[in-house]
């Protein structure tokens, strides 16, 4: 098949959508597919893949990060490729243009980011109704929408999204693992103090994600340190609200030098309730950390409480604090660790990528079927 990707973000960002689109186009490339990516500027191929760059600017909202606008070359590009199906990831600037000249051929669109419940926290509240409007017009011109989670393809279908599908998630099992521990690696993000219980967070540093709760953690007891990988437009606010306190900020991290900051830690936690999945908690639960994120849909789904991690009430005040105080027994947290990895083990990326690629070939054929039938119709005209 020729498959054409449409996404806001791609390379050289790094997020769980980039995450996602960069293991399933590896995947349809491996089993022989022909694919192009339609990114905003960063990078001109993957994997042998060519990617077409459209020009970026910095969004006002979220200057850390650059976004393109709809562009004609959208078409143009799409045009010259003619794909058997078009795959618009996130739609919302770049992603206009991609439902708008993608509605020619297959069209499948893809929910990654719940952008009206950002709204909230870049006080700009006022814009959620708009904002669900857009986006419910736009994923309602493809001929399928996916989304990640059950609770998010609950919400969706009552706003009014159609034909809303569950897109199964995935983790790279090789690249995660206990084995990656690195007592170096450790020293570092502990800043030489390996007795201490090492606390990760792992993502884009953003105001959605909360991140501020976890100091209440490192105040309440000085047992506890904390290493936040990732980097964004809140970094320098959080360096400012960590001062003073036990707390690495080590940037982005990637390949081996990630995996072995997630396998060297001791407790994973992901304080946002504003997550369609969380990609980083799956990486975690591969490298055999206990998990705590809060008891909000699509987070929820992926922990059982007191299993292979712990559920904290966001609506509690100190309750994320109380939550991870109850993992200071190592062989407590062994245990979920070891079930955190078994539950990972079903979800590696081959099944999800197989599913999105079934879901293409049923589109195109009914696509090809209903062409047949059109010509044949329009024969029958001319006949009579």
């Amino acid at each position: 098949m020729k498959i054409a990707i449409v996404t806001e973000t791609f390379l050289p960002q790094v997020d769980g959508v980039v995450t996602r689109v960069t293991a399933t186009v590896k995947w349809l490339k491996e089993q022989g597919h022909t694919l192009l990516i339609i990114a905003p500027e960063g990078v001109n191929e993957f994997e042998g893949i060519q990617v077409k760059g459209i020009p970026a600017r910095s969004f006002f909202i979220y200057k850390h990060r650059k976004v393109a606008l709809p562009n004609p070359k959208v078409g143009q590009l799409l045009n010259e490729f003619q794909p058997d199906v078009v795959h618009v990831v996130n739609p919302a600037l770049l992603g206009m243009a991609g439902i708008f000249y993608g509605r020619k051929w297959p069209l499948v669109a893809s929910w990654h980011t719940n952008i009206p419940q950002y709204a909230d926290y870049y006080k700009v509240s006022y814009l959620k109704p708009v904002l669900w409007w857009i986006l419910k017009t736009l994923h309602n011109r493809a001929d399928i929408n996916l989304c990640t989670s059950k609770s998010v393809q609950e919400e969706l279908t009552a706003r009014g999204f159609k034909n809303v599908h569950l897109w199964k998630r995935g983790v790279d099992l090789n690249k995660f693992g206990v084995q990656y521990r690195d007592d170096d690696v450790r020293y570092r993000l502990c800043e030489g103090e390996t007795d201490k219980t090492l606390l990760l967070y792992v993502g884009r540093l953003a105001a959605e994600k909360e991140i501020e709760k976890i100091r209440d953690v490192l105040d309440g007891s000085n047992r506890f340190r904390l290493a936040i990988v990732g980097d964004g437009p809140h970094r320098r606010t959080l360096e400012s609200y960590f001062q003073g306190t036990p707390t690495v900020f080590t940037g982005f991290l990637h390949g081996e030098e990630l995996a072995k900051a997630y396998a060297s830690s001791d407790i994973f936690v992901f304080p946002s309730r504003t997550e369609t999945l969380g990609l980083v908690i799956l990486e975690a639960m591969a490298s055999g950390l206990p998990i705590v994120v809060a008891n909000s849909g699509p987070t929820a789904e992926q922990v059982l409480d007191g299993e292979n991690g712990m559920l904290y009430n966001p609506n509690i005040k100190g309750d994320l604090k109380n939550t991870i105080l109850k993992l200071q027994d190592v062989t407590e947290r062994q245990m979920m660790g070891n079930q955190a990895r078994e539950t990972s083990c079903a979800f590696g990326w081959a099944a999800p990528s197989q599913q999105l690629l079934r879901l293409y070939e049923n589109l195109k054929d009914s696509s090809d079927k209903g062409k047949v039938l059109l010509s044949q119709n329009s024969y029958r005209e001319r006949e009579s």
